[in-house]
């Protein structure tokens, strides 16, 4: 007899400590057989029943290595995605709730990335002198896309030499979603700002004239972050000039102009081991999502340091917000029932080309 699946509807009203209960006994009755990850951004009341926590592809590899059959990811849909195409096929990726999705990821569609690369080769070849290159904060059918055509996956920590290697294959590259981590990374390696041209896809030819494509050596597509376009030059200045010995750590996702005021620039896991290896009593103004700023502050105040969110504008991951304790006891008490909800499964040809070009990244790193 087929096991009927528990409905949502019967979670959405109980509140978290009950939810808390329900998780905590679903996860020993589960033992091994479920690993719960974390990412950074994850709100407390769910990141405390994290198995693994860190940034998106550090969960997924670890993920992949585990004993664990079902991999419940309270991140955002990309995260999960990753997580179906790196795990062993016996594994089976869930996503606590459908609807934890990615405003930058949603930036560049895969219809609208391959007219762009039609547009190009009314100028140039692509093929030939372009290197797609996507970040992982992106749907699975773009990694499939830079998989095809000889491109590869980048995370902020490794953004640099992915484009070194790029550069080395062919002329230009082509950046997307994320145009402030392809303009901050390209300017850290030297390249000027007029050579970083900005790829619109709502106008013909992204905007640009044929000269500018042929005079750059990085095409960004128009996409960001909501949560790191929060953060401006004028908050940096106004703490300093209260806190003149503070120091300033921002995520290369915010604003080229909050890069070049912050002294550190780096990925979730860099902010982090900046931070926990900073001598004590030093003062941090951190430019990236409120909850892990949150808790890194309560990690080191007993070391003295002083850990500030930047902007005086609260603001956290509304998408990753989606994922709740309602969420998730939904989920493991449907997997102690035999039941999956919410498998995230990318289809078979797709998955081969986006982990090609993960592994292309891979051997890299």
């Amino acid at each position: 007899m087929t096991v009927q699946a528990l409905p949502i509807e019967n979670y959405a009203l109980l509140d978290d400590a009950d939810c808390e209960a329900r998780i905590v006994a679903a996860k020993q009755k589960l033992g091994k057989r479920v690993v719960i990850l974390g990412h950074h951004y994850q709100r407390d009341e769910v990141f405390r029943h994290a198995d693994l926590t860190g940034d998106s592809l550090k969960l997924s590899r670890e993920a992949s290595h585990s004993e664990a059959e079902y991999i419940v990811f309270c991140g955002v849909h990309f995260m999960a995605e990753v997580a179906d195409i790196l795990s062993r096929p016996e594994q089976i990726a869930i996503l606590p709730d459908l609807a934890a999705g990615c405003s930058m990821a949603d930036m560049a569609s895969l219809p609208a990335v391959q007219r762009c690369w039609q547009e190009l080769a009314q100028v140039l070849d692509p093929d030939a002198d372009v290197t797609p290159v996507t970040y992982i904060n992106s749907a699975a059918d773009l990694k499939a896309f830079c998989g095809k055509h000889g491109g590869i996956v980048c995370t902020s920590s490794n953004a640099g030499k992915i484009l070194d290697n790029s550069f080395a294959q062919r002329p230009k590259v082509l950046f997307f979603p994320d145009q402030h981590l392809g303009r901050n990374t390209g300017y850290r390696m030297g390249i000027a700002l007029e050579h970083m041209v900005l790829w619109d896809p709502a106008l013909p030819l992204g905007g640009l004239s044929e000269q500018q494509i042929r005079d750059a050596r990085m095409i960004l597509w128009k996409g960001y972050c909501s949560v790191h376009q929060v953060f401006m030059p004028a908050h940096i200045d106004a703490y300093l000039a209260r806190h003149p010995d503070a120091l300033v750590i921002s995520h290369p996702e915010c604003s080229f102009e909050v890069c070049q005021k912050s002294q550190y620039v780096g990925s979730t896991e860099y902010i982090l081991k900046t931070v926990r290896d900073a001598p004590a009593a030093t003062h941090w103004l951190v430019g990236t999502e409120l909850n892990m700023v949150n808790r890194l502050a309560a990690e080191v105040k007993a070391q003295g340091k002083q850990v500030h969110f930047m902007s005086p504008i609260i603001c956290m991951c509304s998408t990753m917000f989606r994922t709740d304790p309602q969420h998730l006891a939904w989920v493991l008490e449907n997997l102690v029932n035999g039941v999956v909800v919410n498998r995230i499964r990318v289809p078979a040809d797709e998955a081969r080309l986006a982990k090609l070009a993960l592994e292309r990244m891979l051997r890299i790193v």
